[in-house]
């Protein structure tokens, strides 16, 4: 589990095709790998990876074909930077949201504006994520957890602080760029329990109940 809040900006030096998987060769900046040991979990631009070998200044992992075929991990090259993150400890501060790792699709940045000090963008996400990206919901983009500012079909505004900026790599994204987006894990279990109406009702929980409490609009 992660926070979305990212702790340093890495750098890919090497990646070879295995098959249909890719091992990547991650140098991991200014994170702290002092308690990294094999296994652990990284987010690297939001993908959850094992270490699978630990490196003095970066990590070894390995991406599975399923996980290539969501993300923007089959067109990166050496050289893309991307956003870090350790997992989560009991005594870690919750400073985003709850993060999974688990990437749902890429969307495409198809505006990008500045507005004060703060940079705005729209993105498009693919149709059959829409329904999960709500109005002040949350929201990761490669790793990083935003807040939903306003939606359009499957359009969203995200506005970007510069602390954000000079901490990740989304101060780089250009329009026609793609990011990796994992929608929020409430959107998804909410979902689901709406998909049993019999347990639903057994349990309480209705439409009226989750309007109310905020849920939908």
């Amino acid at each position: 589990m992660f926070t979305g809040i990212i702790e340093a900006v890495g750098t890919l030096r090497q990646l070879s095709r295995r098959g249909d998987d890719i091992r990547l060769n991650v140098a991991s900046g200014k994170l702290d790998l002092t308690d990294v040991k094999l296994g652990d979990s990284i987010a690297t631009n939001g993908v959850c990876l094992t270490v699978v070998e630990c490196l003095a200044d970066g990590y070894v992992a390995d991406i599975s074909a399923e996980t290539v075929s969501l993300t923007g991990f089959a067109h990166y090259q050496v050289g893309t930077h991307v956003n870090l993150e350790k997992a989560v400890m009991p005594t870690t501060r919750l400073g985003g949201h709850m993060v999974s790792g688990h990437v749902d699709g890429v969307a495409r940045v198809i505006e990008r504006s500045v507005r004060g000090k703060a940079i705005e963008f729209w993105l498009e996400a693919p149709h059959a994520l829409a329904r999960y990206i709500a109005h002040k919901g949350s929201i990761t983009i490669d790793g990083v957890s935003l807040t939903v500012n306003e939606v359009m079909d499957a359009r969203f505004r995200l506005t970007i602080v510069p602390h954000t900026a000079g901490e990740t790599t989304l101060v780089d994204l250009a329009v026609g760029a793609s990011v990796n987006i994992e929608v929020d894990l409430v959107a998804r279990y909410l979902e689901r329990l709406l998909q049993t109406p019999t347990e639903t009702a057994s349990s309480g929980v209705t439409m009226e109940l989750l309007a109310k409490s905020g849920f939908m609009r």
